[in-house]
């Protein structure tokens, strides 16, 4: 099977810095002999401003895109050595122009298959050190870019990694319980969601935009917890997360 795994940044990096430890957990869960993998990698952004010292998301543009670009080479520099011995890596950078032009998506789609034939395990990341519309937040972190990924790379699954269980919803006594599976993504979903972290760009929203998408495309999709011990193999039992079943849905209106 063919999967695509969006990692988030309150993930690789929740509290600002690269944790290897929680990167090396979940390489070491891909089954890199029997399957085949996209990694979506946020955290870039996270890693360059700790290296300048900066503890909040600044709003200078150009200051934004300086902290991509050091954190961009920090961030390879550790899936290169996680993977060393196991895989080759890539590293693509892409914009929503990627998607918006037929001939560049064709290319990337060409681009992507080939790497995959090859035996490499491409590694995805906005290309924030030069794009404004993706640091204003077009891809919810990297959520929705994953969405797309997993379309263009014809995934069998998509799994969002983050720093909590999986989609929660009020129940009638107004406690927030965790759905296991969502058959059908409906937009008063997207009122139980909660607002963007500290470093990064996404939040619950911009993870059903995304489960939206790709089941749409007949993918299926899974959002779990990056910090559970072996929550990969648990996903595709449907033991943890919140698992979306793969069929066309209604359009997801956004709450804003």
């Amino acid at each position: 099977m063919r999967f695509v795994v969006k990692i988030g940044t309150s993930v690789i990096a929740p509290h600002g810095r690269i944790d290897a430890g929680r990167m090396r957990l979940i390489v070491d869960q891909l089954d890199l002999d029997r399957h085949e993998y996209v990694l979506v990698s946020s955290g870039a952004i996270a890693s360059g401003l700790s290296s300048l010292g900066i503890e909040r998301r600044p709003e200078e543009l150009a200051l934004m895109q300086a902290s991509a670009a050091i954190g961009q080479s920090r961030l390879m520099h550790t899936y290169e050595q996680l993977f060393f011995g196991k895989k080759t890596v890539a590293q693509l950078l892409l914009s929503s122009d990627d998607f918006a032009s037929p001939p560049r998506y064709r290319n990337l789609c060409n681009t992507l298959n080939r790497l995959l034939d090859l035996k490499v395990l491409p590694i995805i990341n906005e290309n924030d050190s030069v794009s404004v519309r993706e640091l204003e937040g077009s891809f919810g972190d990297n959520d929705e870019l994953s969405a797309l990924v997993a379309s263009a790379a014809k995934a069998d699954w998509l799994i969002l990694l983050t720093d909590v269980d999986g989609f929660y919803r009020r129940d009638r006594r107004g406690s927030n319980r965790i759905t296991k599976k969502v058959r059908r993504i409906t937009s008063d979903m997207t009122a139980d969601c909660d607002g963007n972290g500290r470093l990064g760009r996404g939040g619950m929203e911009s993870k059903l935009r995304a489960a939206h998408a790709a089941t749409s495309a007949g993918i299926h999709v899974a959002i779990a917890n990056g910090t559970r011990p072996d929550v990969i193999r648990q996903v595709l039992k449907h033991r943890l997360g919140t698992y979306f079943t793969p069929q066309p849905l209604e359009p997801l209106a956004v709450n804003r």
